[in-house]
C-alpha cells in the first residue's frame, strides 16, 4: 500500500463514538508550505466523516465522488465505498489519482484506496499517511490501556505522531460522531 508523505489521518471507534482527525501540515518536497490545512471534513448531510491523504486535488475529487455515491445509495456507506473503490480501480482517469481516504459513519469505518481496497479495521482504529503507523500504534495502545474516550485517544495519538513524523504537525482538525 502506498504511503503518502505530508499528512496523518487517524480514525478511532471507541465507547460508541467515532473520531477522525488529520494534521494540518502540507509539505512540498522538504519544505513546509502550510500549517493549517483541513484534511478531515463532514459530507452527506454531516453524517459521514472523511479524512484523506495524498494529492489535495485528487483527495477532494474522491471525496466528491464518494458523496455522489452516498446520494445514489441513500447514505449507505458500505455500498458507496465499494462502488467508489471499484470505479477508482477500473476507470483510466481515476486510476491516476494519488490519494487514500478513511470514511466513517456511526456504524462503519473504512480505509479506501485506489488499489480497490475497502478495509474495515478489526480493532476500530485506522490510520493513513506518513505518520499513520505512529498514530495507529499510539491509538491502539491507548484504547487498550486507558479509560480515555475516542476524542481524547485521537488527540493524544496525533500528538505522538506529530512528535515522531517530520511530515506531521500538531495543528489538528477533529470530527466526532
Amino acid at each position: 500500500m502506498k504511503t503518502f508523505h505530508g499528512t496523518t489521518i487517524l480514525a478511532v471507534r471507541h465507547q460508541g463514538k467515532i473520531c477522525v482527525a488529520g494534521d494540518g501540515q502540507v509539505t512540498l518536497g522538504d519544505n513546509i508550505v502550510k500549517h493549517q490545512a483541513r484534511k478531515v471534513r463532514r459530507i452527506y448531510n454531516e453524517k459521514i466523516v472523511v479524512g484523506f491523504a495524498g494529492a489535495s486535488a485528487d483527495a477532494l475529487n474522491l471525496s466528491e465522488r464518494l458523496e455522489g455515491k452516498l446520494e445514489r445509495y441513500n447514505g449507505n456507506l458500505t455500498r458507496s465505498a465499494v462502488e467508489l473503490a471499484r470505479d477508482w480501480r477500473t476507470d483510466k482517469y481515476l486510476r491516476r489519482l494519488e490519494a487514500m481516504m478513511i470514511a466513517a459513519d456511526e456504524a462503519s469505518m473504512y480505509l479506501i484506496s485506489g488499489n480497490g481496497d475497502v478495509i474495515e479495521p478489526d480493532e476500530g482504529v485506522a490510520a493513513i499517511g506518513s505518520g499513520g503507523v505512529a498514530a495507529q500504534a499510539a491509538a491502539m495502545a491507548l484504547v487498550e490501556n486507558s479509560d480515555l474516550d475516542a476524542r481524547s485517544i485521537v488527540e493524544e495519538a496525533m500528538k505522538i505522531a506529530a512528535a515522531i513524523c517530520i511530515y506531521t504537525n500538531d495543528v489538528i482538525t477533529l470530527e466526532t460522531l
